[in-house]
């Protein structure tokens, strides 16, 4: 595909995980793309540090802000799609450390009709608190490292690290929703459009990137396998409070069932209105009490 890429990346009072994603970022051998920071609530350390990287990433870069109240993953997605540019947007979470070939590769692996859905390596919490400590750059890592920390334990697996070049096999499960995670995603901006986004009626940790695989498929686009080829460092982290899990759960066995529902209960359009009922918002706001904004 030729154009512009929008690389959507999620954070959370994280600045040190979401600084070394941006040296990742800034190390791409496609420089075709623009990030935007969906920004889940930060408080002013992030403003600060994306203010440091703005001059020196190298493509443009877009901070939306919401007030954080509770985890709203999917809400603040949302925000960041409707102040993106691209025509194609690729979601990566804000603590996975992409590798220099990470945008031209989702570029080659893009095809009309097909979202990509790529893996990951979990580093342990020792090779985390190191890479973070000490500035290591894994990023740039060559494979032999890669085999001493699954030795020593410091990540979890190998495979994603391996570049193979699967062909069709990529197509296999191209009807499966399960296993698609939002840390490592790839979807067409008229697809989004098409399916409504993200629902961000989901609140709390969980099965929000499952919801809109369901619907995608639903709608017509498939999935395509980024294994292989696209594998991110995901640094470790506590476990996110999984207290409205079961509802979440509840909520996507409902879409699952019902069988038709292509669109989001509270997606991208909810987003529009509210701008339009509120212009002084400039197109990011939902209904209710909380804003966002995109600096730029």
């Amino acid at each position: 595909m030729q154009g512009l890429i929008s690389v959507i990346t999620t954070t959370h009072d994280r600045e040190d995980a979401l600084d070394a994603v941006l040296r990742g970022l800034s190390r791409q051998s496609d420089k075709s793309f623009e990030v935007v920071i969906a920004d889940d609530g930060s408080g002013p350390a992030t403003r600060q540090m994306l203010a440091a990287w703005k001059p020196r990433l190298g493509v443009p870069l877009a901070h939306v802000w919401h007030e954080h109240r509770g985890f709203r993953a999917a809400e603040i997605r949302n925000r960041a799609i409707a102040a993106s540019h691209g025509a194609y947007a690729v979601f990566l979470d804000g603590d996975c450390i992409p590798r220099p070939n990470f945008i031209a590769t989702h570029r080659r692996l893009a095809e009309p009709g097909w979202f990509v859905f790529g893996n990951r390596v979990l580093l342990s919490p020792s090779l985390t608190e190191q890479v973070l400590r000490q500035r290591q750059e894994p990023e740039t890592w060559p494979f032999s490292s890669f085999l001493r920390q699954r030795w020593r334990g410091g990540i979890n697996r190998l495979m994603p690290t391996i570049p193979l070049p699967l062909g069709m096999l990529r197509k296999l499960l191209a009807g499966r929703w399960q296993g698609c995670r939002s840390c490592n995603l790839a979807v067409w901006r008229s697809d989004l459009d098409r399916v409504d986004g993200f629902d961000a009626s989901y609140v709390g940790w969980g099965k929000e990137d499952s919801d809109l695989a369901v619907r995608l498929l639903r709608a017509g686009v498939r999935r395509k396998s980024g294994r292989f080829a696209t594998g991110v460092l995901h640094l470790w982290h506590p476990m996110e409070d999984r207290t409205q899990l079961p509802e979440n759960e509840a909520k996507l066995a409902h879409v699952v069932d019902s069988g038709d529902r292509v669109q989001a209960s509270l997606g991208l359009s909810k987003l529009a209105a509210a701008a339009n009922h509120d212009p002084a918002d400039h197109g990011q706001e939902f209904s209710g009490p909380a804003r966002g904004r995109a600096v730029r």
